[in-house]
């Protein structure tokens, strides 16, 4: 099966939330702002990005990466807040899918490294490895060359 990797619309966010179940906080929580307005707020902000993954216009799964800035990183970090894959689809494609977006998409937004949550599933964790994340204690971390990083002439 073919899927597609795109930036996600204000309109994926409630299929975003539900995939998500109980990765996300905010739900009745009281707080100012749940899951769903935080997303649909993030979807128009520079500083993150909110991919969904399709298979004949069905959702397949999503992530979330938020750009930091860090003194200690050297730069900017970005995170992978978030990443959820629907339980009916290949999740090693969707995975490798998603996660090749988000390095791309945080080198192209000048981060110096990015970070995760460590997976508690081993097979999960093995799927971040395979694309160059390391154990950093509680998170999972990997180095990457901003674009353009190469290509600068002095």
């Amino acid at each position: 099966m073919e899927y597609t990797v795109r930036a996600a619309r204000i309109t994926d966010i409630d299929r975003f939330v539900a995939l998500s179940g109980d990765q996300i906080g905010g739900r009745g929580s009281g707080t100012a702002l749940d899951a769903a307005d935080m997303l649909r707020q993030l979807v128009y902000l520079p500083h993150a990005s909110i991919l969904v993954v399709e298979r004949r216009r069905e959702f397949a799964g999503g992530a979330v990466l938020a750009i930091r800035p860090s003194v200690r990183a050297g730069g900017y970090v970005g995170t992978i807040d978030l990443l959820a894959i629907a339980p009916d689809v290949d999740a090693d494609e969707v995975t490798e899918l998603l996660l090749t977006e988000l390095l791309r998409s945080a080198a192209n937004k000048g981060c110096s490294s990015i970070e995760a949550r460590r997976p508690d599933d081993p097979i999960e964790r093995a799927r971040w490895e395979e694309r160059g994340f390391i154990d950093r204690g509680p998170h999972m971390g990997c180095t990457l060359a901003p674009a353009g990083a190469g290509t600068r002439s002095r």
